[in-house]
């Protein structure tokens, strides 16, 4: 193929990128490294640099000799001043809000008496992604939360969507680094299951068996089932084909006219069960005994998103010890509250020979540590919720991470909220009925003034895998309660004996078979071990003071 041949250079003759960058390629610098919390900026004086991100207002000055930019990168709240000549670039496609841009020049301190500590003086505009100001649908004015949900892809350009996103990297990084620190191995946990951890049945399923009908019924309408007449013909042959095999066999013919014989049977007896097979399809789901037959989905059981990585993570404890996973979890909850997200993202630590008093000790020290760290790390993006919707953001981070927490059972916790006279809740309080978030909140902010950790709560609002206590009453689990949220972790001694978890499951309505594996657990090498649970949504709710859980996850699915 000469032509081909002429058409294609030789690969020495084709461009390509450079694993090794030539000196003069510049990396592109973080804003925040330049004014950002913490940057010297005098000490940046003089040095060229390159930075890209997207103009938040821009403006022409001086009969359009040049233009002020203020580039904000997402690296921080602040912008950086960006001054363009006219002989740069044309101005025209840089000021629009919502632009993107990459320039590199000289840092400069700006005159005196201007906010800014230092500013950009651009020589090269290397590339421009413009935004049309009569689409763009981001304004300069201030947005409502409500308004930026419909435009979700592009809500982290502003300032409120930006700073959560930075407390939740640093929340996240927190997590791992206390965890590390305290001899946790992290563990990956599947996202599909065929357990339900909760027992409480709201989970989304995951099948094929709608698409394979789907693709069944299209395959039979393009290519129809064999009909009975084509099946008996199919039979005749293999019944010919062994005769023939059969008749030759009795000659004592040559080997090779048998096996080509026993060939051609083998292909006629294939032919016919692909036949029988197409005959006994039918379209629709398939069906046992009146109901769905879940062998034929795609893992022969059902199958479902999971709510949670505890079971599967406790088998690591039971064996390399002390572990976390931190991932997504799922929820078919029909609920639409500002509390409430179906798919979420939950940090599950495992405790290997540990019992509910470890439980408690590290779930405090965990929020506290999450709590310094914001304190430590993100205090611009914090001092902005403070200002823009929460005074007492700031407040309550140091108060959480100073005050140690309050512990009282379930039984006090309910003694004390029914002797409430100054307040009148909208749920009634009794012993044996979960508490509501309003009475979580009263005993945190009212009573205690302070996070609370309630234990030892009722066996039948908990889970079938929280132990039970010698009371035959209430099992070993505890809440963490902080203040804005209520309900900030939930945890457990796991129930370790065999028999007392078989007849837990089983009391709570639930097949054995699919625990099977959970229970093997507790007959090789039992080992008393805890864990908890903390919804990392409602951790950043609870550190900004953002009243909708829709605000504080990238991508919010709402059930």
């Amino acid at each position: 193929m000469a032509g081909d041949d002429a058409a294609t250079p030789p690969t020495a003759e084709m461009p390509s990128a450079s694993l090794n960058p030539s000196p003069e390629r510049r990396r592109r610098e973080c804003i925040a490294s330049i004014v950002g919390r913490g940057a010297v900026s005098d000490e940046l004086i003089g040095k060229r640099i390159r930075v890209g991100g997207w103009v938040k207002t821009g403006r022409e000055q001086g009969k359009g000799a040049f233009a002020f930019l203020e580039l904000n990168d997402g690296s921080c709240l602040s912008n950086l001043q960006v001054i363009v000549n006219a002989s740069v670039f044309p101005l025209a496609q840089l000021v629009h809000t919502g632009t993107s841009v990459l320039v590199e020049g000289e840092l400069k301190k700006p005159p005196e008496g201007v906010k800014q500590r230092v500013e950009l003086h651009a020589d090269r505009v290397l590339e421009d992604g413009p935004a049309d100001p009569s689409s763009y649908p981001i304004p300069k004015t201030r947005l409502t939360l409500e308004f930026l949900r419909d435009i979700v892809h592009l809500r982290p350009r502003t300032n409120t969507i930006s700073a959560i996103a930075r407390i939740r990297d640093e929340l996240a990084y927190a997590t791992h680094t206390f965890f590390r620190e305290n001899g946790f191995r992290y563990v990956h946990t599947p996202i599909i299951t065929t357990s339900d951890c909760e027992g409480a049945g709201e989970m989304f399923q995951v099948t094929t068996l709608f698409s394979d009908a789907e693709k069944l019924e299209k395959d039979l309408k393009n290519n129809p089932s064999p009909s009975e007449s084509e099946i008996e013909d199919a039979k005749l042959l293999v019944k010919k084909n062994g005769e023939d095999v059969a008749h030759l066999k009795s000659l004592k013919a040559r080997k090779e006219e048998i096996s080509a014989s026993v060939l051609k049977l083998n292909k006629a007896k294939e032919s016919l069960a692909k036949l029988e097979e197409r005959f006994n399809l039918k379209p629709g789901i398939p069906q046992k005994d009146g109901k769905i037959d879940y062998s034929r989905d795609f893992f022969g059981r059902q199958a479902f998103l999971t709510v949670s990585g505890q079971l599967q993570v406790e088998t690591h404890a039971c064996a390399v010890g002390n572990v976390y996973t931190f991932g997504p979890t799922f929820r078919a909850e029909h609920s639409h509250t500002s509390r409430h997200l179906a798919e979420f993202w939950m940090i599950e630590p495992e405790i290997a020979f540990a019992d509910l008093e470890d439980d408690m000790y590290y779930a405090e020290e965990y929020v506290k540590f999450l709590c310094r760290w914001l304190l430590d790390h993100c205090i611009e993006d914090m001092e902005f919720m403070v200002k823009n919707y929460d005074k007492s953001a700031i407040d309550r981070l140091k108060l959480v991470s100073s005050e140690p927490f309050k512990r009282i059972s379930y039984t006090e916790a309910v003694e004390l909220l029914c002797s409430v006279t100054d307040k009148k809740f909208e749920n009634k309080v009794e012993w044996g009925v979960d508490l509501a978030s309003e009475h979580e909140r009263y005993l945190t902010e009212v009573i205690f003034k302070r996070p609370v950790i309630v234990y030892n709560y009722p066996k039948e609002i908990k889970a079938f895998y929280m132990r039970l206590n010698d009371d035959k009453k209430t099992v070993a689990a505890m809440d963490v309660l902080v203040p804005k949220v209520g309900e900030l972790i939930g945890g457990s001694q796991r129930e370790e004996r065999y028999d007392a978890l078989v007849e837990r499951i089983t009391s709570a309505g639930l097949p054995l078979e699919p625990y099977h594996w959970y229970l093997v657990l507790r007959k090789f090498g039992t080992v008393k071990h805890c864990g908890f649970g903390l919804g990392f949504e409602r951790m950043i709710m609870f550190a900004t003071g953002i009243d909708n859980i829709r605000d504080v996850i990238p991508f919010p699915s709402v059930s």
